[in-house]
């Protein structure tokens, strides 16, 4: 489980091809302190670190993530916000999160607003329907709260703060991004009978 709260920008060193593509990823973290078989969500999608290294930590994705994510993009050099996973007794800053990515999102537009930055993304059908005014969404594992809602298409404001903490800084139109609907939408829409997927 992780809060949506990213606590270091890492950046892509090698993508390894195979049955499962692999990733090396470059980090801050102390990786003395990350397990085998941790947990890290590496742009909001949840990965099993495979190794470790000084600087480094590597983790494999299956097609199935690739199909559903953007990590099929992913080449060297690319950013990507990391989170560790929650321990018991940790602040939840942002909202639950289980690191399953639903589908990918895509930023139309980017402008200033005050001193933050406006994004609208659009989503896939039927994801938009998980989404509500002044709820919560998760875009490559940043936890934001919606601004407002149309059709497809819903606002967030990043602050200048998460602008400095995630890759949201270099963001721009055209970009697509991992969009993880609040767990609470997922279940009152089955409970509904309207699943989302």
């Amino acid at each position: 489980m992780f809060t949506g709260i990213i606590t270091d920008v890492g950046r892509v060193r090698a993508v390894i091809p195979g049955g499962d593509t692999g990733f090396v990823m470059a980090t801050g973290y102390d990786t003395r302190g990350i397990a085998i078989g941790a947990s890290i969500a590496c742009a909001g999608a949840c990965l099993t670190v495979t190794a470790t290294g000084a600087d480094w930590f590597s983790v494999q994705a299956s097609a199935e993530t690739l199909s559903r994510t953007t990590l099929g993009g992913w080449r060297e050099g690319t950013a990507v916000n990391l989170e560790r996973a929650l321990k018991l007794g940790d602040e939840l800053g942002g909202h639950i999160l289980s690191g399953h990515v639903d589908a990918v999102a895509e930023i139309v537009s980017r402008r200033p607003e005050g001193d933050s930055l406006r994004f609208v993304f659009e989503v896939p059908a039927p994801y938009d329907r998980a989404i509500a005014p002044k709820g919560s969404v998760a875009l490559d594992g940043v936890s934001l709260t919606v601004n407002e809602v149309e059709g497809r298409r819903f606002g967030v404001n990043i602050i200048p703060h998460t602008q400095a903490e995630t890759t949201f800084a270099e963001a721009k139109p055209g970009d697509r991004v991992n969009l993880e609907i609040d767990v609470l939408a997922r279940y009152v829409a089955r409970l509904l009978g309207k699943d989302i997927a």
